[in-house]
């Protein structure tokens, strides 16, 4: 496929799966319930760490995870005792178990209180064309208090290879600013330019039939690919191109 037939294809299928409707079966749903800005994040941060997996079951104990956060998550972060932790008590998603989710509230305690909010953690460590080093160092910061070793497995290092699917889509809905009404926008400090794709099973088949990735695994060095060639098709907003790969390859079987 010619490289203008090819983006006006994506193109196509970008702007037909971002659309109210795929809401309805995705995460992104959780922090669609929220105003307030810190509670939209968090939401998000959470919903994004267990969105591995069934998507049914993602939903329903990402909804479940709100509940034990009295659907009221800055609130719980920043008021939350250790007893509280008790009510969590028997949750759990996959790997994700009560330890790793009462490690994962202190933790937030500690970015809000030193940073105010993660938009400005992730504005201070971004480099110029990419949020990957800032990644790095939220995994960085997110562990320097005394925490479980099984937890830091639930938080993915570019540094050390991975593709970090799960907080490049938390990433994307906070910044990708979109009147399709699909993703958040609520960071008006950062660039959709710098944003990474979601790099999963089904958009890395998808791009790899399309001639757009060559490297076998989904790892951050295919990402650094992946991402040339969807920054190439659209400078300013590459990532809405992941609604294209991921439509294709979940919804069409592409």
């Amino acid at each position: 496929m010619k490289e203008n037939d090819l983006k006006r294809f994506l193109d196509e299928k970008a702007s037909y799966y971002e659309h109210p409707k795929f809401i309805e079966t995705d995460p992104i749903q959780i922090p669609h319930l929220y105003t307030l800005k810190e509670d939209i994040e968090i939401s998000g941060f959470l919903t994004a760490t267990i969105s591995w997996g069934n998507r049914k079951s993602i939903l329903n104990n990402a909804h479940k995870l709100m509940s034990l956060l009295g659907n009221s998550p800055y609130d719980f972060i920043m008021n939350h005792t250790k007893a509280n932790f008790c009510n969590f008590n028997g949750f759990v998603h996959r790997t994700f178990n009560c330890t790793d989710l009462s490690y994962f509230i202190t933790a937030l305690r500690h970015i809000y209180t030193k940073y105010d909010d993660m938009e400005a953690f992730f504005k201070l460590h971004k480099e110029d064309d990419s949020f990957q080093n800032a990644i790095h160092h939220l995994k960085k910061e997110f562990f320097s208090l005394p925490h479980p070793s099984r937890t830091k497995k639930h938080i993915s290092d570019p540094h050390k290879n991975s593709a970090a699917k799960r907080i490049n889509m938390f990433l994307r809905w906070m910044i990708r600013d979109t009147t399709a009404g699909v993703d958040l926008g609520i960071w008006k400090n950062l660039s959709p330019a710098q944003l990474s794709c979601p790099l999963d099973v089904h958009s890395g088949n998808v791009a790899r039939k399309l001639g757009i990735l060559k490297r076998k695994q989904n790892d951050a060095k295919a990402l650094k690919e992946l991402d040339e060639s969807l920054r190439n098709l659209d400078p300013i907003d590459p990532v809405k191109y992941d609604y294209a790969l991921f439509g294709l390859g979940v919804f069409e079987k592409f």
